[in-house]
């Protein structure tokens, strides 16, 4: 198994998406790119921390490769939106990737540039972290009921049931070939 590290805005809808994709193993929402150790909900909510709600995936690069992973973060979110998701706003919500080496880093780059082809050259995406050869944020894995949450209280939730259905349906058409069955 590998280990990606993404932010597309709030981490229950990236989550939901990447639960959906071949090859993925497990997919844990929490945050990174912040100052302060180990923060809450409430004080990433707030904005002041720093940190991006994100997602740290492990998959199985047989089955689908680290850059058609990001080939599907980038789609299934907007990468044009500087520090927002639709009305989620702020830092915290911001488009980012993680790289966890050089190699990561590098297929960042060009996950990017063919996700700015499509995007008229407006993609915000921004890679962090890594620095040096070394990535260099720490990741904090979110409260425990963030965990899965569509798969439970997503459900019922009036903001999970108009955000992440679409992503799903953009997945399924967009990327019908890496989509569990």
């Amino acid at each position: 198994m590998e280990t990606a590290i993404v932010a597309g805005g709030c981490f229950w809808c990236t989550e939901a998406v990447f639960r959906d994709v071949i090859g993925v193993d497990s997919v844990e929402s929490g945050y990174i790119g912040g100052t302060v150790a180990s923060p809450t909900y409430k004080q990433v909510c707030e904005g002041n921390t720093g940190h991006a709600e994100a997602i740290k995936v492990n998959y199985d690069p047989s089955v689908l490769s680290y850059g058609d992973l990001l080939d599907v973060f980038m789609g299934t979110h907007d990468p044009t939106q500087l520090n927002r998701q639709g009305n989620d706003v702020g830092t915290q919500y911001r488009s980012a990737i993680f790289p966890l080496d050089e190699a990561q880093a590098a297929e960042a780059e060009a996950a990017i540039a063919r996700s700015n082809e499509d995007n008229g050259g407006k993609v915000v995406t921004t890679i962090e972290g890594f620095a040096d050869g070394k990535q260099n944020e720490t990741w904090y894995p979110a409260e425990d009921y963030h965990q899965e949450y569509w798969d439970g209280e997503g459900q019922r939730n009036p903001y999970c049931l108009a955000v992440i259905p679409p992503k799903l349906m953009k997945l399924r058409k967009s990327f019908q070939n890496k989509v569990k069955g």
